[in-house]
């Protein structure tokens, strides 16, 4: 008999987990063998069960998905990493894949790419939507001339995550707190964030950070 795909899973919402749960049972061939709702949870539990695959959000209660993506692929490079999330594709994907994840689906999408989307990075292959493949293409194809659309793709990955938490209304400390890191290296991510939008002050940055989220959220 074929043994199972072990998968774990790291979203920060239990209601979110559960419904996974429930529907990789419905797979013969699949079965979770764990969950974790922050970025240390994850990293204690992946290195004590070695799933095949994980399945991350990007966003976590304490951390980040896509400093967790990096961290796995170097600590446990035999798991297939997928990203499941409710954020923009077109912003994340690409970032995620570099980081070490094999694949990205928005939590929008059916149930039914889940399923594939697990089989197939398990296999080692790349599963992201058409209009993500077709964009990685167009910047191979083009190189480093193709523009960024946006000021916000400029970001690094911690700087994104510092203007998302801005956000969202967190505070200079409680990023710190919430990414583990100084109030100092904050402050200095802000500053880049400023610098790279073309913010004037802290006030822009701020007023800036909530405009984005609260059109994120409206999309």
């Amino acid at each position: 008999m074929t043994s199972k795909i072990k998968i774990v899973l790291v979203d920060d919402h239990p209601l979110v987990r559960e419904g996974l749960v429930n529907l990789i049972r419905q797979q013969p061939d699949l079965e979770v063998c764990g969950e974790a709702a922050t970025e240390p949870e994850a990293l204690t539990l992946i290195g004590a069960v070695q799933p095949d695959v994980a399945i991350i959000d990007i966003s976590l209660e304490k951390g980040s998905g896509l400093e967790l993506i990096k961290s796995l692929k170097t600590m446990h490079p035999g798991v297939a990493m997928l990203v499941l999330s409710m954020h923009d594709e077109l912003l994340y994907a690409e970032r995620a894949l570099r980081a070490g994840a094999r694949g990205y689906i928005m939590k929008r999408e059916a149930a039914k790419k889940v399923i594939q989307g697990i089989r197939t990075v398990r296999e080692g292959r790349l599963f992201v939507s058409d209009q993500v493949a077709a964009r990685m293409a167009e910047k191979f194809v083009e190189g480093p001339t193709v523009a960024a659309p946006s000021p916000i793709e400029q970001l690094s990955n911690r700087e994104l995550e510092v203007f998302q938490l801005l956000g969202r209304g967190r505070n200079t400390r409680q990023i710190a707190e919430h990414l583990n890191v100084g109030f100092k290296t904050v402050q200095a991510y802000c500053a880049r964030i400023k610098e790279k939008l073309k913010l004037a002050n802290a006030n822009e940055l701020l007023r800036e950070a909530v405009r984005w989220q609260e059109n994120r959220q409206a999309e």
